[in-house]
């Protein structure tokens, strides 16, 4: 329940931050500096990047846990716990988990109480979420200290 709450507020954020990002872009306003809102659009954009490249996770796993649940009651495992670990593992598996951060299924084992990550998501979401999110912190930073720097040469000359 908690994974479908988050996709559809992921998915209502990231439109807003497309929305925003773009209309920085494009509209022009009284004194800000083309640079400053260049990137305030562009540190929007790459936030709905992120925020819509975890939602493409997040709604993956969603179809490994519909997969999983449509097993019914008997005790076989997760087809994506089978997938994952093989024929050996997967009949020592117990369980399953859902961590969201980063976003992936994990399968537990009763054997030792050790797990493993099934291949549900993409393997490129999580470094795609995280490269995407610092971009989108580390843009209006930059441009902060650039600013700055520029404010100082100006004062000193």
């Amino acid at each position: 329940m908690i994974l479908l709450l988050m996709i559809l507020a992921g998915g209502i954020v990231a439109i807003g931050l497309a929305c925003f990002g773009l209309a920085a872009l494009a509209r022009p306003r009284p004194g800000r500096t083309g640079t400053g809102r260049s990137s305030r659009g562009l540190a929007a954009l790459a936030g709905a990047a992120a925020v819509a490249m975890y939602v493409w996770g997040a709604l993956h796993i969603v179809g490994a846990l519909i997969e999983a649940e449509s097993g019914g009651a008997d005790s076989s495992p997760a087809p994506a716990c089978v997938r994952a670990g093989g024929v050996g593992n997967a009949a020592h598996v117990d369980g399953y988990r859902i961590d969201y951060l980063p976003v992936r299924f994990v399968c537990h084992l009763e054997k030792g109480g050790g797990s493993f990550t099934a291949d549900s998501a993409p393997r490129y979401v999580a470094p795609a979420v995280l490269g995407l999110g610092l971009t989108a912190v580390a843009l209006p930073i930059l441009t902060a200290f650039a600013s700055e720097c520029r404010l100082r040469r100006k004062e000193s000359a």
